[in-house]
């Protein structure tokens, strides 16, 4: 089985700064990280690949120094690593961003297609089910186990708002991983040097023009339309009542609301 995990590597803060041009995030000075829920599509893979002796083929798109975070996937025990990296894909949206990758996914080849939920910088949760779609893979969300992996299925179980589902998926297939899924292991000291042994490989705009769709890539082509982007505000410092009864925190709760027309 060869199993292909999407990551990204997104900024390790939240005091992250927006063009306000184009709304899109301002990367430069921000040290990096791969996204939390990518890490645990690596960590499922990588037990799937002990238990049957698969194939671990980690993906991102992104600029050249996404290769940091390839590197960190390989030397977790990743076998190896592909960079979908161009300056025609820049500003791409979710849209345009699965489209790319998809056609990426094509040449490399997959029986089980990984990705993380949604990232911390931009908590859609889209590309992963768009990837699917544009696929024509079958595909389950929100997967928090994997029960069992044969040769032409898996079963896994889905959380669901007020439950959760066992699903029988025929392979090839996509999942999207949540933080129950797996714990992320550490890199290993002989997976460091390895991984830093091994060829981070390159998918750009010319390998894959082919199959895209030439205006529905990077910022032009991307149908999202930010209106507005801004940072969250800092609320100020609410009121605390001290030494009051029940009955004296109800009246002033009321006086403040009355107050605000809110009642």
């Amino acid at each position: 089985m060869k199993i292909v995990v999407c990551i990204k590597q997104v900024p390790d803060t939240v005091e992250v700064k927006i063009d306000p041009k184009t709304g899109t995030l301002i990367r430069d000075g921000v040290p990096s990280i791969i996204n939390h829920d990518d890490k645990t599509g690596i960590e499922a893979a990588l037990r799937i690949k002990e238990q049957t002796g698969a194939t671990v083929t980690v993906v991102s798109m992104g600029p050249p120094q996404a290769d940091v975070a390839l590197r960190e996937a390989l030397a977790m025990g990743c076998d190896e690593a592909y960079l979908v990296s161009g300056r025609e894909f820049g500003g791409s949206d979710t849209y345009a961003t699965s489209g790319i990758l998809a056609a990426a996914l094509k040449k490399i080849g997959y029986d089980l297609i990984i990705t993380g939920r949604q990232a911390i910088d931009g908590d859609t949760a889209q590309v992963g089910p768009q990837i699917g779609e544009k696929l024509g893979l079958p595909q389950v969300s929100y997967v928090e186990e994997i029960q069992e992996v044969a040769e032409d299925h898996l079963i896994v179980k889905r959380q669901f708002e007020d439950g959760y589902h066992i699903i029988k998926i025929k392979t090839p297939c996509l999942l999207t991983a949540i933080a129950e899924l797996a714990t992320p292991r550490y890199m290993s000291v002989r997976g460091i040097v390895e991984a830093y042994e091994k060829e981070i490989k390159i998918i750009g705009f010319e390998d894959l023009k082919d199959d895209l769709e030439l205006d529905m890539i990077g910022l032009k082509g991307s149908p999202t339309n930010v209106y507005k982007s801004f940072t969250k505000e800092v609320k100020g410092a609410g009121t605390i009542l001290k030494d009051v009864s029940a009955e004296q925190a109800v009246a002033a709760i009321i006086e403040k609301l009355d107050a605000k027309h809110i009642i």
